[in-house]
């Protein structure tokens, strides 16, 4: 039996590449424990820089596989609270990575799916991509993964969404914050490594410290608080090696020493 999640890396790029084509790279308890295990690991590799979350055949993934469902709806409370912690731990750990991760997204996206995109730094999808998060179908609700989700298309929308749990295509994901940048399905790659790109570009400490920054002021309204947090915040990073590399590089006209 093939492995359900590839972990294939190119430099400093590790490609977490789900893989259950068949099965549309659905959800189980197997998944979950590798994509987290292999996020545990590029976490604590420093020579990964960059993580893209991909997935083999024509879905990105389409939520929870129905065997697996199946069995958890048969078992008790405390057993479903267990499971729903391990998919939060992995949700958290995607999004608290630090490390820049790019969603590369093709065909379906349902339920968990649309959790891993929302995790991600950055989203890329192709024009045929869908969405949907359709719980409430089933009498339930994307609980676990809506702090990620709301995050990423704000409360009003997530309303809609989390409740009608209508399909919704690449431009609606577009204009609502869920994806970044919609194209063709033969430009996905091309998107992808450009984005790569630009953030083998940037300082590996401020490509990571980026992400703490953002979540800092965003869960924190008042602006002194901010001030002194963000002062001490580029005066460490203005002092620290990368920063005196970045600044001197600029001001000797060359490349810093991370783009060579």
């Amino acid at each position: 039996m093939s492995h359900p999640l590839l972990n294939l890396r190119e430099g400093p790029v590790a490609r977490l590449r789900l893989n259950r084509p068949r099965l549309h790279n659905a959800f189980d308890a197997t998944v979950i424990a590798a994509l987290t295990g292999a996020l545990d690991a590029v976490m604590r590799d420093a020579d990964v820089r960059i993580v893209v979350l991909e997935a083999e055949g024509d879905s990105f993934s389409a939520g929870a596989d129905l065997n697996w469902m199946r069995g958890m709806a048969a078992a008790g409370e405390d057993e479903n609270r267990q499971d729903a912690l391990a998919l939060a731990r992995l949700m958290r750990m995607l999004d608290e990575l630090p490390k820049p991760t790019i969603a590369r997204v093709q065909g379906a996206a349902f339920g968990g799916g649309v959790g891993l995109v929302a995790c991600c730094d950055i989203a890329i999808g192709t024009s045929n991509a869908k969405f949907g998060l359709t719980e409430s179908r089933l009498g339930l609700l994307p609980a676990v993964i809506s702090p990620y989700v709301i995050d990423a298309i704000g409360p009003r929308e997530a309303r809609r969404w989390f409740a009608t749990a209508e399909l919704f295509d690449a431009t609606t994901a577009l204009r609502i914050g869920l994806l970044h940048e919609v194209v063709g399905e033969e430009a996905l790659d091309a998107a992808v490594q450009q984005q790569i790109d630009l953030l083998l570009r940037a300082g590996p400490v401020a490509a990571s410290e980026a992400k703490r920054l953002v979540r800092r002021v965003a869960a924190h309204a008042g602006r002194e608080h901010h001030d002194a947090d963000n002062a001490d915040l580029i005066a460490r990073l203005r002092v620290s090696p990368e920063g005196q590399e970045g600044i001197g590089a600029f001001l000797e006209k060359r490349k810093p020493v991370w783009c060579t």
